[in-house]
């Protein structure tokens, strides 16, 4: 019996061991995802200004400057943390779309229900991406997770 015991605090110890490791290795991992939403962003606007005849203007030039030394560019936070007198409007277009679907429902919804309404699909590949986008959202006090893992609206604070 007690070497039951012992292996089961041994185990415990290599798992927890084990789990801090990959909470280290994920949130390396988030921090490439923000910085490669960045570089999506610069380079989609840098391919429109192209399409524009605009790639060369100054005022582009001042833009591009702007946005790669704004919030999601070289590891800077791409979804800022809420703060009083702050909507939705400062947050990326994808972000925006999200809070649009989940503000739109009066229950909590499941991240595969959003994936839906984004056009995304119902694979896992498909709502993933989805979850992690509502949990960053969540963890930045701009949605309420709850127990079971789906997001309700947080009212905006008072201005």
């Amino acid at each position: 019996m007690v070497d039951v015991l012992v292996w089961v605090m041994q185990r415990r110890v290599v798992l927890s061991e084990r789990a801090e490791w990959l909470r280290k290795e994920l949130a390396e991992i988030d921090a490439e995802v923000a910085r490669l939403e960045a570089a999506e962003v610069v380079f989609g606007q840098f391919a429109d200004a192209q399409r524009a005849g605009t790639a060369d203007d100054p005022a582009m030039a001042e833009e591009f400057e702007r946005v790669t030394t704004s919030p999601g560019a070289g590891g800077m936070l791409l979804v800022p943390h809420r703060e009083d007198g702050m909507d939705a409007s400062v947050l990326p277009a994808d972000y925006q779309a999200i809070m649009k679907i989940v503000a739109a429902v009066s229950e909590p919804v499941p991240a595969k229900d959003v994936s839906v309404k984004l056009g995304r699909g119902t694979t896992p590949g498909q709502v993933e991406p989805v979850r992690d986008k509502l949990k960053r959202l969540a963890d930045r006090g701009w949605l309420h997770r709850t127990p079971a893992g789906r997001f309700t609206a947080r009212p905006l604070p008072a201005a």
